[in-house]
This record gives C-alpha cells, structure tokens and sequence, in this order.
C-alpha cells in the first residue's frame, strides 16, 4: 500500500505513525491560548494539528427544547443546547490564518475539519493541505464530495458508520477525485471506554478498504492508542489543551502537552517495535550468545576421570558445549588432566 505524503510527512507503515493533535475548542475563546496550544503541539512533536471549521449557524439552528437540547446526564455536554454548544466552542473563522500560520513557522501541518461546503470553500482560501471528516458527517455525501474534489488527502472518521454507510462514503469519496484517503477508526463517545474501541477492525478496515487505516481516540491514557499501532494504525489523533483543570469543552477527555509528548514517544517506540519476523540472534544479541548456559568441568580432574553430575555442570558462561550434550558425555572419561572453570569440548573427550 502506498504511502501519503502531505507537505514533508509521509504517512504509511514504514513510517512512523502520523499524529495530529485535535484542538477542538480547547482554546476557551482565546486566540493567545490557541497560539499556545500549537505551539505545545510543536514542542510535544506531532506532525500536524487539527482545528474544526464551522459556526453555531452553520452546524444547526438556534433552539433550546426538543432534540435540540441535550437532556442526558450520561453525555458530557449535558443541559446546553446545541446551539449553545457550538457558540462556545467553535474557532473564530478569522483565527484560522494566524493559527496556521504559527503551525508552518514551527514545522507542523495546519489542517481543519469542515462542517459544511462554505467552509471548504473558506478553507481552500487558506490552502490547507488536507481535510479531515468528523464521525457525525461521515454519510453527509454531499460535503465528502466537496472535499473530495479538492484532490487532497482525506481522513475520515468512521464512528458510527454501519458497513454498508461506509463502503457508500469511500466510494463517494474516491468517484469525487480523492486519491489519497485515511479512514479513522472512531468511538464517538466523549471520553471513550477502551473496552468499546474494538480495534481489531483497523486491520479490517485496511483490507476492504485497501487504504491507510488509523484511529480517533476519545480514550484516556496512552493505551489504546499504542495498542492501534501493532494493529496497522498509521495515524492516530488525540485531543489537546493546555490543562484539564482550566476547562473547555473537550477538556476532560483531552491530553496535556507532556502527555502529548509521551504519546509521540511510545507511540514510535510501538511501530519500531513491530520489526521483521525473525528468529535467531540478532546483530545486537550476538555478544550476549556467551552469557548462555554451557557445559563446564567444575572440579579439578585428572586424565582419566570418568564424568559425572558431581564434576559436570550446565553453567554460565556460554564457552563450553550446549547442554543439549549433558546425557551423552555424562560417563565419559577425558583424556588429560582439567583445571576446574574448563568449557568442555569434544577435544577433551576419551
């Protein structure tokens, strides 16, 4: 499978995994603090950060009662309505360019979600060098097409997505010109039970799909997403802000920057890990091949001396036969005097 590249990264599996960091609304209404928010993303070293693109107008209309109220205490927006929530947490549109900016200064992609077509349009002004399709739009066919045909790689979200929706959007998606696309497995739960991110499907999802598969992650921790690498995640995104105690409205299931930082760490350490199948010494293991167990004289003999479990032992270091020969040498007899410490070797043997 093909790798990606978007600007100087490429994203595939013989390259370390992609990570983007998810801003959401975690500035609180700051432009100081979004800055700030890139610019630990940068010092972290993920390769890109994500805002999303949208107003309270474009994601929905302004009504307190009825579905467009959140009314379950089990959701953590709870008792807002959706307007209200999407006032508080969008990305002032004039941001956009400054926060961008900061990200190609500090070596990092800038890149957003779109909720609607005005903000591809508005995002093709920045030239932005990709898009990404949150879990809630992912069969909105329409927006995918509209991104799509912009030819820039996509990643989309596939919480949610029955098999057949899917199958539907990528098709869509490819027809519409993308050629570059990166489905992200997703549990949209916030924050998410690890035991409800069910990434064995990553594999599968990059064998029927024949693309670059990675993850959305709304867990806490390092732990799913480490566990996604081995499983051919090439991407993983994760939620960032500044400081959990200082609020916003991802905040609660979002990384801070040293967490951000150590899930770059093991997240590498996860794919280097993955190798080759091999068997056998490696390079680095052949100087530890002496610190074996090997068959040692353990006493002091003399030529003749017959060997017995008193006089011949498996023991460190690795100089001697392998014990493997432990049954068919006990008995014998050497032919010359030994000096307790000698390895044994068949030189030595009547």
């Amino acid at each position: 499978m093909n790798a990606i590249q978007i600007n100087d990264y490429l994203i595939g599996a013989q390259h370390r995994p992609f990570i983007i960091a998810e801003m959401s609304g975690n500035h609180n209404h700051s432009l100081d603090r979004a800055l700030a928010i890139v610019e630990a993303a940068a010092e972290a070293g993920v390769q890109a950060l994500k805002l999303q693109t949208y107003t309270a107008d474009t994601m929905t209309i302004d009504l307190d009662d009825g579905e467009f109220f959140i009314d379950d205490p089990n959701n953590l927006w709870q008792g807002t309505s959706l307007y209200k929530l999407y006032q508080q947490a969008y990305t002032p549109w004039e941001w956009h360019e400054p926060i961008f900016g900061r990200c190609r200064q500090l070596g990092i992609i800038g890149f957003s979600t779109p909720f609607d077509e005005s903000a591809v349009d508005f995002l093709e002004t920045l030239n932005v060098p990709c898009y990404k399709i949150a879990s809630f739009e992912n069969t909105d066919l329409p927006l995918i097409r509209k991104v799509a045909a912009t030819g820039k790689p996509l990643f989309l979200s596939t919480g949610m997505a029955s098999l057949a929706e899917l199958d539907e959007t990528v098709r869509a998606a490819r027809e519409a010109g993308c050629k570059d696309l990166v489905l992200l497995k997703c549990t949209s739960t916030y924050p998410a039970d690890p035991k409800n991110s069910n990434l064995l499907t990553i594999p599968h999802l990059r064998d029927l799909f024949h693309c670059q598969v990675g993850l959305s992650d709304h867990s806490f921790g390092l732990g799913v997403a480490t566990a996604s690498v081995p499983l051919g995640a090439t991407v993983i995104e994760k939620h960032l802000t500044l400081s959990r105690t200082e609020g916003g409205v991802d905040a609660v299931f979002s990384m801070e920057p040293a967490e951000m930082g150590n899930l770059v760490i093991e997240t590498k350490r996860a794919w280097q890990a993955l190798g080759e199948i091999s068997y056998g010494p490696s390079e680095e293991e052949k100087p530890s091949l002496k610190h074996r167990r090997s068959l040692y004289i353990v006493k002091e003999l003399k030529a003749g001396d017959v060997l017995t479990a008193d006089n011949l032992r498996a023991i460190r270091p690795g100089q001697g036969l392998s014990p493997k020969y432990y049954s068919m040498i006990i008995g014998k007899k050497v032919k010359k005097d030994v000096k307790r410490g000698t390895p044994v070797d068949w030189e030595l043997l009547i």
